[in-house]
């Protein structure tokens, strides 16, 4: 394998400069879609297609991604650029037009297709050229990119929503998106061809799975076509991840199952507020945002923290985080204030904050047999993987005619039970040399 160029200087800062204003983007799309999740719901009438609302993107995600390696050999890095920038205009404008759900959702597949494409380049970038302790830096400035945007972003959304309505805010991210791009692919030192590429037909389990479940829902079919998809997210990950093997296959485990519990419960969350707590959408947006603010405010605690050489237990805030969450569901169903649920889900924001930078770095650390590209790769599919789960699993979970507190209470319960089980892979992702570098 060939020496891989280490970036220095000016050339190391824009690179990583370009991968923060990705997480902007990425950190802009996710409050602006979830924000407006109630508004949305409500202006299709949906009975039970909410996990279709949220699953379009990362079901295009994962049609993308055995996609991608070959269109940048066939079309080159320009092209491939281009292609997936005008997947992204069209896919918003087909999302922000629809006059129902599955419309709506064929949008959302066409703007996660897009952004796969491209997506695992960032990543991937940083493990290759950038050394440890500047990337450390990246992954806590990128979790601040969600600093900014958690404080004034959900009132701008609502303030939007209100002046020119749902369908015209849910463009307003495309900008910053494309930008973002246009930088990733600019400051990526040229490289030769990627090697491994992904089985085709193992890659689209995923999503053909998790369509099936949505459409079959909880019966037996329906949990059948989600074991599908499950397998096709083993055959996707290092040996070891699942049977979480100490090190970076544990961390992949963990980013995995942190994902379904709290992506999936991010996704939701405004729905939960709105719905069980009978919040407005305002306040429901404020206390998104307060979540954010907490993760990317411990994030940055975290690197002061270990530049002391002292170490905190990413295991241990996750499972604080945790039981916020089962709480948060729980309470709701119980008819408790607003603000306690508020509160709650705002520290469980701290928790996570604490927990993801550690166990990132460790994930995406080559090791043994798996080269950079591979734990760049591995990463996204793992959160994407997850994140994809909880969201289709909650959502088919809150849908229905006849849907109660009890059934969010239900589904935050599944979440919390997913983030112990990251705790445990997370404390199986040290290697026991001491704190991660």
């Amino acid at each position: 394998m060939a020496q891989t160029e280490r970036l220095t200087g000016r050339r190391a800062r824009a690179l990583g400069a370009s991968i923060v204003l990705l997480e902007l983007a990425a950190s802009v799309s996710t409050f602006v879609a979830q924000t407006l999740l109630p508004v949305i719901v409500s202006s299709f009438r949906v009975t039970s297609g909410v996990g279709v609302l949220v699953s379009g993107a990362t079901v295009g995600l994962f049609v993308a991604l055995p996609s991608a390696v070959r269109l940048l050999g066939l079309l080159g890095s320009r092209s491939t650029l281009l292609l997936g920038m005008l997947a992204t205009l069209v896919g918003g404008v087909v999302s922000a037009t629809a006059d129902g759900v599955w419309f709506f959702a064929v949008g959302r597949f066409i703007a996660g297709f897009a952004g796969g494409l491209l997506g695992v380049f960032g990543v991937s970038a940083a493990v290759k050229h950038l050394d440890d302790d500047t990337r450390k830096v990246v992954i806590a400035l990128s979790s601040a990119m969600w600093l900014l945007p958690g404080l004034v972003g959900p009132a701008i959304i609502v303030g939007l929503e209100h002046l020119i309505g749902w369908r015209w805010t849910l463009l307003t991210p495309i900008p910053i998106v494309l930008g973002a791009r246009a930088l990733i692919v600019r400051d990526v030192p040229p490289s030769g061809p990627v090697p491994g590429r992904r089985p085709v037909v193992r890659t689209l389990l995923v999503p053909v799975g998790v369509v099936g479940f949505l459409l079959a829902g909880t019966n037996v079919v329906g949990w059948a076509l989600l074991l599908v998809a499950a397998f096709g997210f083993v055959a996707l990950v290092p040996a070891g991840t699942v049977t979480m093997r100490r090190g970076a296959p544990a961390g992949l485990l963990s980013l995995t199952t942190f994902a379904v519990g709290y992506f999936g419960a991010g996704a939701l969350i405004t729905l939960l507020f709105t719905g069980a707590y009978g919040a407005s959408l305002a306040e429901a947006g404020i206390a998104l945002g307060v979540a954010s603010v907490g993760w990317a405010v411990a994030s940055l605690v975290l690197t002061r923290v270990e530049r002391t050489g002292r170490s905190l237990s990413a295991a241990a805030a996750l499972l604080v985080s945790a039981g916020c969450i089962a709480s948060v569901g729980l309470l709701g169903a119980v008819g408790a204030p607003f603000l306690l649920g508020a509160v709650l889900w705002a520290v469980a924001g701290v928790g996570v904050g604490l927990f993801y930078p550690t166990v990132y770095l460790r994930a995406t650390t080559p090791s043994g047999s798996l080269s950079e590209e591979q734990v760049a790769t591995a990463a996204i599919t793992a959160e994407a993987f997850g994140g994809l789960v909880g969201g289709a699993v909650g959502g088919v979970l809150v849908s229905g005619s006849n849907v109660t507190p009890a059934r969010f209470a239900e589904a935050y319960g599944l979440f919390a039970a997913a983030l112990a089980v990251a705790a445990l892979a997370a404390a199986r992702s040290s290697t026991g040399a001491g704190p991660a570098p």
